[in-house]
């Protein structure tokens, strides 16, 4: 690329960052005001926000890494959903016949998510083996559309297996802890809510700093910036790879787990959250784990402020509106830049 390019790429690259920053700080102060007239909005948003980030991280990930289109990655979440139903189910009999044991009311729905998160893990672990290596060893021509139809594939499988070996009945709950609603900023906030929030905080903030900080997670972070490079460095592709679905996988799964009293187990439950999902990765640039983060609580104050000020059938309308005209402006989303290595393969 000469220096003239260089050059004339500069104003480009000022104007995507200026849009970016003004669609954030937009969103920002939106929100601020909303709060003093209701703050449910800024709750609401914060709380789901959290689940979105946490699916979107994942999904994010996997395209980053692996140059994954997972479309598979809602039935992960359904993989969440319902092995929390089956675990937590004897739980939540137990706590019901000793309805006085505090302890046993807080700690009783972890089990179910902890098991849900490790069995998501081991599933992506399996799928990484089965299906994408054994491409990796066949062919990498045309990997993104083969991954596609791949994924498609197998999430059609995972709904029908599921559908087969545990039928089509809604598997939910009322509510994982039993305890009086919560009052923040004058909302009332179910104890479940506030715990998913808490769960998706803890999370995000555990998957950042395992990314930049560990050694891991900078072998991840330089396999997607130059797999050829961090091969000739040492690093395992294989295992690379291995571990990126496998913890994409478990992200979907926990969020699966964390919102079974809002999502019963069914075999179709994931297909909202992985368009939801899809929504926030668009928005954010493809394979921007970071960025997906931050794109998980704009999607999702983008759909509060649509519940609230328009009508819930406006959910999914708005939010599709405004990532085309984000595209329009910055092709490669808010957070993205050229992803080379994508679109190459």
């Amino acid at each position: 690329m000469t220096a003239a390019t260089n050059l004339r790429q500069v104003p480009l690259l000022k104007r995507y960052l200026t849009f970016t920053w003004i669609t954030l700080g937009l969103a920002a102060v939106l929100l601020l005001l909303s709060a003093f007239n209701s703050p449910s909005l800024l709750v609401n948003t914060l709380v789901s926000g959290g689940m979105w980030a946490m699916m979107a991280g994942g999904l994010a990930l996997v395209f980053g890494v692996m140059n994954i289109p997972n479309f598979a990655h809602g039935e992960l979440f359904m993989i969440g959903s319902l092995v929390a139903s089956l675990v937590y189910a004897p739980i939540r009999q137990l706590v019901l016949d000793n309805p006085t044991n505090t302890l046993l009311k807080w700690a009783g729905p972890f089990p179910g998510i902890l098991v849900a998160c490790l069995v998501g893990f081991g599933a992506g672990v399996l799928l990484e083996g089965t299906v994408f290596r054994q491409l990796r060893k066949r062919s990498r021509e045309s990997w993104m559309m083969n991954t596609f139809l791949l994924t498609a594939g197998v999430s059609v499988i995972m709904q029908n297996s599921d559908m087969l070996l545990f039928g089509n009945f809604p598997r939910g709950i009322s509510r994982y802890w039993d305890f009086k609603p919560i009052n923040i900023l004058g909302v009332t906030l179910a104890v479940d809510r506030l715990m998913v929030f808490i769960i998706a905080m803890v999370v995000i903030a555990a998957f950042a700093l395992f990314l930049q900080k560990t050694r891991t997670g900078r072998s991840m972070r330089a396999v997607s910036m130059d797999e050829t490079g961090a091969q000739m460095a040492g690093i395992s592709l294989n295992g690379v790879y291995r571990l990126t679905l496998g913890l994409s996988s478990a992200l979907a799964a926990l969020a699966g787990a964390s919102l079974l009293w809002l999502l019963p187990a069914t075999p179709t439950v994931g297909q909202a959250p992985l368009l939801v999902a899809w929504y926030v990765v668009i928005l954010a640039g493809l394979g921007n784990v970071q960025g997906a983060i931050i794109g998980g609580f704009l999607v999702a104050m983008i759909q509060q402020f649509t519940a609230y000020y328009i009508s819930l059938d406006w959910v999914d309308v708005v939010p599709t509106a405004f990532i085309i005209l984000v595209l329009l402006f910055k092709p490669s989303g808010l957070f993205g830049s050229e992803v080379k290595g994508v679109w190459e393969q």
